[in-house]
């Protein structure tokens, strides 16, 4: 018998003001130490922009206007193949709240040049780029259990993602 692949579904939003992103340390769980955009799992009987929303206002206390899905990337571990993650990235330039440390992130503001890629997830310098500069996309990545990055796709796309 063979067993089906479990998809779980999760949001990412990256907030943007000017030249600036609004980026958050993971203080626990799932990338701990690492900076990343806000977000989490989608619950039950929620639509994937609220559910980016609701991530947001709890992890960095900002409210979201407007929110732009720019991407969607799925995600694999080596070790657990039979899992995807499907991220749904969203780009927020809307917002009100000035950001605060929740229990789950520090948040901090990057100047777009000063992006701390080093510290961040070893994909987020592929597709960051082209969500920074409007740009749609699609991928895949497939990492090992050392979160190093095994096999990528990743591609601009027009319209809706």
């Amino acid at each position: 018998m063979v067993k089906s692949k479990q998809i779980i579904d999760l949001t990412l939003v990256i907030v943007c003001r000017g030249s600036e992103i609004l980026l958050g340390m993971k203080k626990r769980g799932f990338g701990k130490g690492k900076w990343n955009g806000f977000g989490g799992k989608v619950e039950a009987g929620e639509r994937v922009e609220e559910a980016a929303k609701r991530e947001l206002l709890e992890e960095a206390f900002i409210e979201a206007g407007k929110i732009e899905k720019m991407g969607f990337i799925e995600f694999r571990f080596r070790e657990n193949l039979k899992e995807k993650l499907a991220v749904h990235i969203f780009k927020v330039d809307e917002f009100s709240g000035e950001p605060q440390e929740s229990d789950e992130m520090i948040s901090k503001w990057f100047n777009t040049r000063q992006i701390p890629y080093l510290k961040m997830w070893p994909d987020d310098i592929f597709w960051l780029p082209l969500l920074l500069r409007g740009k749609k996309f699609k991928g895949k990545f497939l990492f090992d259990k050392n979160e190093n990055i095994v096999s990528k796709e990743l591609k601009k796309v027009e319209g809706d993602v």
